[in-house]
């Protein structure tokens, strides 16, 4: 899909760990980001195909004004993982088709995929080599419940709707260990961005 001159890196975690500072932080060294969560807004725009995929499959999650309830979907399908992967069956080819779309016209020499759901989507395959960035349960569900403003039944909910560390380490090329400080985050980012850049 991308030029033989361009290198995509594909970013994935779980949620809490540490991602989106990680992908600031590529964003700040030369890397033009394609964030698969804005792109999965895009798609799912009122009168959108994939929005009405959605709306014939899970009842009352459209409001008023044709926009997706996100709150009335987040509750179904990260409290049923098999409704979530009727969920990313559905939205998984319309993510794939925009964002090897938005790679193929990125003008950028090197390109972060910064996408939540890398490997379930398939989106790894659109990747010159993936990172994931990891911390603890308990690390994670704080970052979350301060983040998101949620109970912390509502943090473990989304937690354990996603994989364990051993998912991302068996599929990904390089990981962060986000366990520590800021300082030492940026760090490690900043020492994969030369290994990636300059071997």
């Amino acid at each position: 899909m991308q030029g033989c001159d361009t290198m995509v890196v594909g970013l994935t975690g779980q949620t809490g760990a540490g991602k989106t500072t990680v992908s600031e932080i590529f964003a700040r060294n030369g890397f033009d980001v394609i964030n698969a969560d804005l792109v999965a807004r895009e798609i799912v725009e009122p009168g959108t195909p994939c929005l009405n995929e959605i709306a014939a499959q899970f009842s009352n999650v459209i409001q008023s004004d044709g926009s997706l309830n996100r709150k009335a979907l987040g509750q179904i399908v990260f409290t049923d993982k098999k409704q979530l992967e009727h969920l990313n069956r559905i939205t998984h080819p319309y993510l794939m088709e925009s964002i090897a779309a938005k790679i193929k016209n990125s003008a950028s020499q090197w390109i972060l995929l910064d996408a939540p759901t890398l490997f379930e989507s398939g989106a790894d395959s659109l990747c010159n080599c993936t990172v994931a960035v990891l911390a603890d349960q308990q690390t994670r569900k704080q970052r979350i419940m301060l983040r998101d403003d949620l109970t912390e039944q509502q943090a473990m909910d989304r937690i354990s709707s996603q994989h364990g560390d051993d998912f991302y380490k068996n599929r990904s090329n390089y990981t962060i260990d986000a366990n520590g400080s800021l300082a030492e985050l940026k760090l490690r980012s900043l020492e994969l961005i030369n290994q990636i850049k300059y071997g």
